[in-house]
């Protein structure tokens, strides 16, 4: 069975499927479905979650090994392939369509790949694979849909918009998803509940502010310790919430550990910023952050924004602003004790 990304949703209030295919370029898309479908089971007490990397050397027997270790256990599990060529090869099509055959009771498997020519969409084990549960598409939103996905996205988000000042969140994320859902966010942050109107929005994205929490990021990617600090500081006397900067921070955080984690795998730093669209404008800090952090720091810092989470909603003690420069020094490379001379 074939969805689209805006069915799933519905889908899944109906009941999981036992195989869930998902593929496609755009990566924000791929992600909340994955995510999606992942909630899901957790709530239909699928406790146990194996990842497997279908990568060049992986052994396809390994699949086929848990899928029938199943049976030995209670608990539901989710079984989660990712396949980034979208090529499992002469082994890989022959292991998945044997799964297809013989559906392992309690257990649902979760398949991932990336873009996909229509001759791979034609292979036996893409076909299997559909056939068996469900194949979702995250295709790429072009620029005439693009505002009606932001006006559905806002209104998710409890906010409501006129046509106006969708248009120009549009026309200011240049079709770049990620950039459009962070927009979205932050309005959400902003004016919750609310309905925005141009000005708003403008006000909002605008460049221009001193203190922005978008260039705190930037600043922090770029190495720049000590500016950050004093950034961070006029952001805490101009008013702004601590919840503000760090769903920035954290924004950019989890796209920086999938990106890590390509890297880690293989992907050159040009492949990744490509498949995750980076702006031509932010490759550069995007590029020095990658380089100057392994994968393990990028999961010790979204647990440390995940704590400052806490400490801002009280169910831990600190102080969000102190913890919110340790985190911003530590991502620049600049621990307390350092110095980097001076900045603009």
């Amino acid at each position: 069975m074939q969805l689209r990304p805006e069915q799933l949703a519905t889908h899944l209030k109906q009941g999981l499927a036992p195989v869930y295919l998902l593929w496609g370029e755009e990566t924000l898309v791929a992600q909340e479905a994955a995510d999606a479908i992942r909630a899901a089971a957790r709530a239909g007490g699928y406790v146990d979650r194996e990842v497997f990397h279908a990568e060049s050397g992986f052994d396809w027997g390994r699949l086929g090994e848990a899928a029938s270790a199943l049976s030995l256990f209670a608990d539901r599990r989710i079984l989660e392939l990712r396949i980034p060529s979208g090529k499992p090869g002469d082994a890989g099509s022959k292991a998945l369509t044997a799964y297809t055959r013989s559906l392992p009771p309690d257990t649902l498997l979760l398949v991932i790949c990336g873009k996909l020519e229509a001759a791979q969409r034609r292979a036996k084990w893409f076909k299997a694979l559909e056939d068996a549960g469900v194949s979702l598409a995250a295709w790429p939103i072009d620029g005439r849909q693009l505002p009606r996905w932001i006006g559905q996205r806002l209104q998710r988000a409890g906010l409501t918009a006129e046509p106006e000042a969708v248009q120009m969140l549009a026309e200011r994320v240049e079709g770049n998803l990620l950039a459009a859902a962070q927009e979205v966010d932050k309005l959400a942050l902003l004016y919750p509940g609310e309905q925005l109107d141009a000005a708003r929005v403008a006000e909002a994205v605008s460049d221009s502010a001193r203190f922005d929490v978008f260039g705190l990021v930037d600043t922090v990617l770029a190495g720049q310790g000590e500016r950050a600090v004093r950034m961070l500081a006029g952001l805490q006397q101009e008013g702004v919430e601590p919840v503000l900067v760090n769903w920035a921070l954290t924004r950019e955080l989890r796209s920086l550990e999938a990106m890590g984690w390509a890297l880690a795998h293989g992907e050159s730093l040009a492949a990744v910023q490509g498949r995750f669209r980076v702006w031509k404008n932010r490759q550069a800090v995007i590029g020095q952050a990658l380089q100057r952090h392994r994968l393990p720091a990028w999961y010790g810092f979204l647990r440390r924004s995940a704590r400052i989470d806490r400490i801002i909603k009280g169910q831990a003690a600190g102080n969000p602003w102190d913890e919110l420069v340790q985190l911003a020094l530590d991502l620049a490379g600049r621990p307390l004790g350092l110095t980097e001379g001076k900045t603009a």
